[in-house]
């Protein structure tokens, strides 16, 4: 998720959800871009605090700031959550 607006963070909550809940079949890996937007814009720590979300509810996803960093975790996510399966002989 990039940073916007009201339809961003819709979205990004509608995920974060089905995530949370384990409704989707696959598992999905969920990034936020940009540190100082996410972490100004969503105060997590207060969402913690006041007891509406749990510290375990921030490993559901990752806030990142560059390309190269989205794109280690990424290709480390789905090399955990599909291995590639390699033919016996």
């Amino acid at each position: 998720m990039f940073p916007g607006g009201f339809g961003t963070m819709d979205e990004f909550m509608e995920v974060l959800t089905l995530v949370q809940t384990h409704k989707l079949r696959k598992k999905v890996t969920i990034l936020l871009y940009g540190k100082d937007f996410w972490s100004e814009v969503l105060n997590f720590d207060a969402l913690i605090k006041h007891r509406v979300i749990s510290p375990e509810d921030l490993k559901l996803f990752r806030i990142v700031d560059t390309p190269e960093e989205a794109f280690t975790h990424l290709v480390k996510e789905l090399h955990s959550n599909y291995p590639l399966e390699t033919a016996s002989s």
